[in-house]
């Protein structure tokens, strides 16, 4: 996949907001280890389920398992979104990862992912859950963005870079 544009795409304000409403620093993990889907399923599950109390982490694993088995939410480049709807999921979160070594998750190109942005909505946001989808794939698709966040060193640097970068404050 190209990179769509060294820029914002249009709606960046929206694509700002949201991202700043999906991600918190504790859900931001950084040169985190790689492995299979399901192991790294499960480790974004109990990073969700140690930030909110709604989630059972075997519902979440099995939803995006379950996702996954739809077709691969890797977009190519490294990148992946895996996503799923939740009946206990009250608003829509995220747990961003960089991974130290590639996961397996069938790219299109054939090549391992390093970046995860892990996408959880209501079963019910239908249409949100497009949007947010449409809008980090957008965000993903930009060369330099993934090149900043494959160069942070922590998690709270992984959380400020793609916190200031969809706010357009890189």
């Amino acid at each position: 996949m190209q990179a769509m544009s060294n820029n914002l795409p249009p709606d960046s304000s929206a694509t700002a907001t949201r991202v700043s409403d999906l991600l918190t620093p504790s859900r931001s993990l950084c040169q985190v280890p790689g492995g299979g889907k399901k192991r790294i399923f499960e480790l974004i599950a109990d990073v969700l389920g140690s930030d909110r109390d709604e989630f059972h982490p075997d519902e979440l694993v099995s939803g995006m398992l379950a996702r996954e088995k739809l077709g691969s939410t890797a977009l190519g480049n490294g990148i992946a979104i895996p996503h799923c709807r939740l009946s206990d999921c009250d608003s829509p979160c995220g747990v961003l990862l960089s991974l130290s070594s590639g996961a397996d998750f069938d790219a299109p190109d054939d090549e391992d992912v390093d970046l995860l942005f892990a996408l959880v909505v209501p079963s019910e946001a239908t249409q949100e859950h497009l949007n947010l989808l449409a809008d980090l794939a957008r965000l993903f698709s930009q060369t330099e963005f993934c090149d900043a966040l494959r160069n942070c060193r922590s998690n709270e640097a992984l959380f400020k870079t793609a916190s200031s970068w969809a706010a357009g404050t890189q």
